[in-house]
């Protein structure tokens, strides 16, 4: 049966859904994609025929269906892998926060980097475009505090157990404006996070495909 095939980039999104991978120990085949090379194009045009918006992470499943959006692919994974645990099943408690919050870092932060790093896109000068990253920056710390006034972490921000969002949290906090001004703005999230970072599992994962100061 084939494998997953995953097109992905170090340093991206996708890396959150490499460690759910590495989790699950589901052998899969990872082409990397690497979409901002302006070096390179052909590098990220590789996962056009996957996703038309030219955009990491996409996972192709061995039936040939593709899977794009990262809190969607770990949802997806969470569920179709239930034994590796990564997520409240459908009707436990916690469920609903888990949606909550998995569609929250996607909507509210994660969408924002198609605006930060090409601020060009929506601003017609340099002077224009460095004001829109740095509300774009504070924005994103607006949207990591309100997240974490409202959730109550145990060893991880569910509770107990580690879930896909950790893994989502864990690889989103460290894009800019980077873990220095998350952890100041979403303590209550910090222990939870370097919990994540500190797995022995994901160790060599962090190290080759999104290394950084995590705080």
């Amino acid at each position: 049966m084939p494998n997953l095939t995953l097109f992905g980039a170090p340093g991206s999104g996708a890396v959150a859904v490499e460690a759910a991978l590495t989790l699950i120990g589901e052998p899969h085949d990872l082409i990397d994609a690497i979409t901002w090379d302006p070096d390179d194009p052909q590098s990220g045009d590789q996962v056009l025929e996957a996703n038309p918006m030219r955009q990491v992470p996409a996972l192709v499943l061995p039936s040939g269906e593709v899977l794009t959006e990262s809190a969607a692919i770990l949802i997806w994974l969470a569920e179709a892998y239930p034994g590796a645990r990564l997520a409240p099943p459908p009707g436990a408690p916690g469920r609903g926060q888990f949606l909550r919050w998995m569609s929250f870092v996607s909507a509210s932060i994660y969408s924002l980097y198609w605006v930060k790093d090409e601020p060009s896109r929506l601003a017609p000068d340099r002077a224009a475009q460095k004001i829109l990253v740095d509300r774009t920056h504070a924005r994103i710390a607006d949207c990591w505090r309100i997240m974490g006034a409202q959730i109550r972490p145990g060893r991880y921000l569910l509770g107990e157990d580690l879930s896909v969002l950790d893994l989502y949290v864990a690889t989103v906090s460290r894009f800019q404006p980077r873990r220095e001004r998350f952890y100041a703005v979403a303590p209550s999230m910090a222990a939870a996070i370097r919990r994540v970072d500190a797995d022995p599992r994901l160790a060599d994962l962090w190290a080759a495909r999104m290394p950084s100061d995590t705080g």
